[in-house]
């Protein structure tokens, strides 16, 4: 397997495991060389944390981007996560047009929703936004949240397989090349991953952790992203993304003062025995 050097996009939240502080360590951890581009930097995460800071890097980006150019650095990846505007947005889709190599894999986690609702800060216009970046995808990561808000589909907490199947259908539609659905729920106890692929539907079901976290999007995107890189198919790396989050999630369960993420440096010797067996 070639080392390969990737990019992934997203903001810096300095404590609460999530975004750049995720990916960086999990990706890295893979054996994959990860170069960053962080499009803020926030003190915590936004989710119960109060008084943050925020510093937005969107002018930054496109003077980065040039001075890669000018070295002729390109990437065998690119991973985006959250991203803060639809100016950023656009940069962002100049850089995967322009920064990748021949062979370049695009993967979009349209992270901007969960649970029926946007995040705070974000409107109609970043959706179109992003409903756009989207099309450039080789690999989309939503979930059903973000698929509904990119396919203009009612969101519902009760739904069946053919539900699931027009939401899959709407984004392939849009030029996404393969989905990768999160969160999907047939039964109560139990959830699951649909990888949509060139109209071949495969669902890996695992046990359902009634108590969410914060970050455990961004842990499963990273861990999917270091499998794929590694050669692992995408039912593979999706079963194992899945496998690890649920671990991280296990090894939280208990301690009340961990309420911000959940520990996954705890299961990366998981990781990479999953990744490498």
């Amino acid at each position: 397997m070639a080392y390969k050097r990737v990019l992934t996009i997203q903001d810096i939240s300095c404590v609460g495991q999530c975004s750049l502080t995720v990916a960086l360590p999990i990706i890295s951890a893979c054996g994959v060389e990860t170069a960053i581009l962080p499009s803020a930097v926030l003190s915590t995460h936004t989710g119960g944390f109060k008084g943050f800071t925020f510093r937005d890097l969107t002018d930054d980006i496109p003077a980065i981007a040039a001075h890669w150019r000018s070295e002729g650095i390109k990437f065998d990846a690119i991973y985006t996560g959250y991203l803060g505007s639809t100016k950023q947005i656009d940069f962002v889709a100049d850089i995967l047009e322009t920064m990748g190599n021949e062979t370049c894999v695009r993967v979009i986690d349209p992270a901007m929703a969960d649970n029926g609702k946007l995040y705070v800060g974000f409107d109609d216009a970043y959706v179109a936004a992003m409903r756009k970046l989207c099309t450039k995808a080789d690999v989309l990561l939503p979930n059903i949240t973000e698929a509904c808000f990119l396919t203009g589909e009612e969101f519902k907490t009760e739904y069946d397989r053919a539900y699931i199947d027009a939401l899959l259908e709407k984004l392939v539609a849009m030029g996404v090349k393969t989905v990768v659905l999160t969160g999907v729920s047939y039964r109560k106890d139990k959830t699951g991953v649909v990888v949509y692929d060139h109209g071949v539907y495969h669902y890996y079901e695992h046990r359902k952790i009634a108590k969410g976290c914060h970050g455990t999007g961004d842990v499963y995107a990273s861990a999917f992203f270091g499998a794929l890189m590694l050669g692992k198919s995408l039912n593979d790396s999706a079963r194992i993304a899945a496998d690890y989050t649920v671990e991280c999630i296990e090894n939280t369960q208990g301690d009340p003062t961990h309420w911000y993420g959940v520990k996954f440096e705890t299961a990366l010797a998981s990781l990479m025995n999953m990744i490498h067996e």
